[in-house]
């Protein structure tokens, strides 16, 4: 069962390292607001993702492969609560009081996992190429392939978190503030879109 584990990084490289909404979405928060503020929402979106990722394990993708209106449900949902991050953010500066923007929080990462159809979609294809349905040991390899998307997931976010933190650290000022806010607002409103139409 081992033996699975570097085939599946393999497999999951490209899709936990490219830049795709997930990691857009942290790598613009880490920009704006630094790596360890963003942990929490980093933290929240992969605790919700092995919880998930069971569940799927499982054979909850059966249930969502016969109901499309589900995934679209999740599709719109999400991408309208992105767009209303990016909203928030855009707008801080600008408004006062509780309008000024926040680091994402645990609860945005575990909501946004949640209405992240493009998650399910990889989670139900990785499972169709890595578990054998006459597997003796199924509830071990679910758990290993849960595990291993996981935390390779985490990673992945993490350094895209860095790497926004990291480019983005030079221009931390007030006077660099609020053109960041827009910036990092587009991103996020770009990922919207992105979600949507995935």
């Amino acid at each position: 069962m081992p033996q699975i584990v570097i085939p599946l990084i393999l497999f999951l490289f490209p899709l936990a390292y490219s830049p795709g909404p997930g990691n857009m979405f942290f790598a613009a928060n880490g920009a704006k607001f630094g790596f360890w503020s963003t942990m929490p929402a980093n933290i929240g979106y992969h605790l919700a993702t092995g919880v998930v990722t069971v569940i799927v394990g499982f054979g909850f993708s059966a249930a969502l492969e016969n109901n499309q209106s589900v995934f679209n449900s999740f599709k719109i949902v999400g991408s309208l609560y992105v767009l209303w991050i990016a909203w928030k953010l855009f707008n801080a500066g600008v408004l006062d009081g509780e309008e000024t923007a926040k680091p994402a929080s645990f609860f945005d990462g575990i909501v946004l996992l949640l209405l992240n159809p493009k998650a399910y979609l990889i989670i139900t294809l990785m499972f169709s190429q890595f578990l054998e349905h006459s597997d003796n040991e199924k509830v071990i390899s679910i758990l290993l392939i849960s595990t291993v998307f996981t935390l390779n997931n985490f990673i992945a976010f993490s350094i895209w978190t860095a790497a926004g933190d990291t480019i983005a650290s030079r221009f931390r000022s007030q006077a660099y503030a609020k053109k960041m806010n827009t910036v990092f607002a587009i991103v996020l409103a770009v990922v919207a879109v992105w979600m949507f139409f995935a």
